[in-house]
């Protein structure tokens, strides 16, 4: 029987060094990607790039990414761009451009297709492939290598996947090759960046039970807070613990996959195609904005959102039942609100609609830091059985005003 390896590929730095290749005089610099289009480097007379600085960066925006170079200064993902700037005052800033990094998404997909055709797409950046009846992959002895190094064969492999990567790109990308997803995930992660990590299930006491236990796959910010209450702050400490105590604390499903992970036990297969659950678009606000007091802006946001959705719904051809919002408040609190339809729909109008009645069952008397919307229960128009089950109209754009503000809102409350 053919060993199983299945392998996890990751990007490095991805929308960063993307960039890069456009600008690669700031290679070796510290950059920070998350800027607005202001932030757009402007073209001097003498052909020299002039670019904005995070020192300069006043706003409500987070960090994309960042490059290596910035992220030893402390910069991460996800970080607020004015925190950013007091770490890393100097480094460039940079707006994204997600239809450049989507190109590039599609270009290293493709070039991995060529070689290992079973792949299961997690995002814009990363993907598992089974490598397991790739030709070559279970050779002890590779040809190419010209040794007997334990696993040349899929050592070989995994090398001629980045060369592809890299020939198709201009990227590097790390990869961790084991015999499962989970396994697999946390060993791309440990050689960054332009890695290769190869390790079966005897490797897991050295190099994967002495990292914390947080790197496991599905372990987030509250359950490694948990674990560490209780003193388990390794994927070591976490598999000795005793599986009925795990179920005791963590329930029977959450604590019973604590301890197969742990283990680096997962028979997961890598799914070649599944379809989306939801698509949904949102905005950061450079600035709180109130219900009320900025209907107006609000008004302009809300359908511009709701036309972008209903655009991605077309593009990817599919329909949707399920409307929701979400919003952000100033104290970071997040509310959701769904309503499903009775037939499923793409148009701008419909959601538009649908999106303001979940709207009116939120409260909005607090002031607002993200608006997001959403679309669910997706399906395909030629699984609709009829046409009368799909919703459409034309409709004259009203940019001004939002749903729930039709009517005298009372003065105390906007609902």
């Amino acid at each position: 029987m053919p060993c199983r390896w299945i392998a996890h590929l990751d990007m490095d730095a991805f929308y960063a060094s993307v960039e890069l290749l456009r600008y690669p005089a700031l290679r070796g610099k510290p950059v920070v990607v998350g800027g607005r289009r202001a932030h757009q480097p402007v073209l001097e007379p003498d052909g020299m790039h002039r670019f904005s600085v995070l020192r300069s960066y006043v706003g409500r925006g987070v960090v994309t990414t960042a490059t290596y170079e910035a992220r030893a200064l402390g910069v991460h993902s996800g970080m607020g761009l004015m925190k950013a700037a007091v770490l890393a005052p100097d480094a460039v800033l940079l707006p994204a451009d997600f239809d450049e990094y989507r190109k590039y998404s599609r270009l290293f997909k493709s070039a991995v297709a060529e070689i290992a055709p079973l792949i299961e797409d997690r995002g814009i950046d990363e993907i598992y492939i089974d490598l397991t009846e790739v030709p070559g992959a279970q050779d002890v002895v590779s040809a190419e290598s010209r040794h007997s190094r334990a696993f040349a064969g899929i050592h070989a492999v995994a090398e001629r996947i980045k060369a592809r990567v890299y020939l198709a790109t201009g990227l590097t990308c790390s990869m961790g090759i084991t015999p499962n997803k989970l396994l697999s995930k946390i060993s791309s992660e440990l050689d960054k960046p332009n890695g290769l990590t190869v390790l079966t299930q005897q490797d897991i006491p050295s190099l994967i039970w002495p990292l914390p236990a947080k790197r496991i796959n599905g372990i987030g910010p509250k359950s490694s807070a948990k674990l560490e209450s209780l003193c388990i702050r390794t994927i070591g400490e976490l598999a000795a613990a005793k599986p009925q105590w795990l179920l005791e604390e963590f329930g029977s499903n959450y604590g019973a996959w604590l301890h197969e992970a742990a283990n680096g036990r997962d028979e997961r297969p890598v799914v070649t195609f599944s379809e989306p659950k939801s698509i949904s678009r949102e905005t950061t606000f450079e600035r709180d904005l109130h219900a009320r007091e900025d209907r107006a802006a609000l008004g302009i946001i809300f359908t511009r959102l709701c036309e972008q959705l209903a655009a991605d719904l077309r593009r990817k051809g599919y329909l949707a039942k399920t409307i929701g919002v979400k919003l952000r408040y100033d104290d970071f609190r997040i509310v959701t609100r769904e309503l499903t339809l009775e037939a499923h729909t793409d148009e701008a109008h419909t959601i538009r609609q649908t999106a303001g009645r979940c709207l009116k069952k939120a409260m909005l008397e607090q002031r607002l830091r993200l608006l997001g919307v959403r679309a669910g229960s997706l399906c395909k128009p030629d699984a609709v059985s009829s046409p009368t089950e799909v919703i459409g109209q034309t409709w004259e754009r009203d940019q001004l005003s939002l749903p729930m503000f039709e009517g005298n809102p009372r003065p105390s409350r906007v609902v």
